[in-house]
């Protein structure tokens, strides 16, 4: 097994997007970064796996595939420290996955919470790799959340669209504000306006388990057919806020057409005949969502969130 996925004393490389999050996290982030040589070899020894290169896109958590000693596929992920704004929590990923049990959902072959450690059923390529127009992307999108979507038991705390809201509210004024004002302030007034109308119509009786994080990089390929969810963050929330989180990206699509709001609207429509969803609340999310994300960017020093805020400008006259 060793000759599988050789390494030099060792080392290996953490990704660019991953070690600048966890530089973020301060101190608990630089040890979890110089402590993961250590905390792969242990998982390696104790689940007899053989750990490859760092798959590239994540930025919150060491993603690798591996090998198992009878040479099953299968992909090791370590989750760096809870506590940056704006990453899930490692607790409630393992949980929305357990729900999932393989069903619209990655499955969980294995964990360990103390290390922050799942070992994953390996998927093909994600729907972005495909080639698919964005159409095509919306249907598999939509067709996958449909499976996925399954009541959250009470018991479970899993944080509410009502929650998420909320904090979204009080996250676009202050970090535009910190920012000196990266985007128009009616970009902020539009967002903190659909923050307000989606913790006011949030009904704590008709909530589903959401993936929270559904973009086209997390949903890839079934060895058996269809597509599944990874990464998810795990809320209790409305059918429509899953549908938005897509909408929160494309910005290099969007920015390339004539109309960016009307493209937009577009595809908003289309996420809601799909699954019988109302584009609404789905264009107020993804509005919402895509500033927050714009902000919280630039905020990291990625200069990709100001594509994020030059869209939402666009948008901000625009509803279904």
């Amino acid at each position: 097994m060793a000759g599988r996925y050789p390494y030099a004393s060792g080392v290996r490389r953490v990704p660019d997007a991953v070690r600048r999050k966890a530089r973020a996290l301060g101190p608990a982030g630089e040890r979890w970064v110089d402590q993961l040589a250590v905390t792969v070899a242990g998982l390696e020894a104790r689940w007899g796996l053989t750990v490859g290169e760092a798959i590239a896109g994540g930025s919150a958590a060491f993603v690798a595939e591996a090998v198992t000693d009878d040479g099953a596929p299968v992909v090791l992920k370590v989750a760096m420290p809870d506590g940056l704004e704006g990453n899930g929590s490692f607790d409630r990923e393992l949980e929305t996955l357990r729900l999932g049990d393989g069903c619209g959902y990655v499955a969980v072959l294995r964990s360990d919470v103390t290390e922050r450690a799942m070992l994953l059923e390996r998927l093909g390529r994600p729907l972005s790799a495909l080639g698919y127009p964005i159409e095509r992307q919306i249907d598999v999108l939509a067709e996958t959340l449909d499976r996925a979507w399954r009541p959250a038991p009470q018991s479970l705390e899993l944080r509410t669209g009502a929650e998420q809201a909320a904090f979204l509210l009080q996250f676009v004024r202050s970090r535009w504000e910190r920012l000196e004002g990266p985007c128009p302030e009616p970009v902020v007034v539009r967002a903190e306006a659909f923050a307000r109308s989606r913790l006011d119509a949030f009904d704590p009786t008709t909530p589903v388990l959401v993936h929270g994080d559904a973009h086209v990089d997390n949903v890839l390929e079934d060895g058996r057919g269809g597509f599944k969810l990874i990464d998810p963050e795990g809320m209790r929330s409305e059918r429509a806020h899953d549908l938005a989180m897509q909408l929160r990206d494309w910005t290099g699509e969007l920015l390339a057409v004539n109309d960016p709001a009307g493209t937009g609207l577009e595809w908003c429509r289309r996420l809601g005949e799909r699954t019988g969803v109302d584009p609404v609340p789905i264009w107020e999310w993804a509005f919402l969502e895509r500033v927050s994300t714009g902000l919280f960017l630039l905020e990291l020093g990625d200069p990709g969130g100001a594509g994020f805020l030059q869209v939402a400008e666009q948008w901000v006259d625009a509803h279904p």
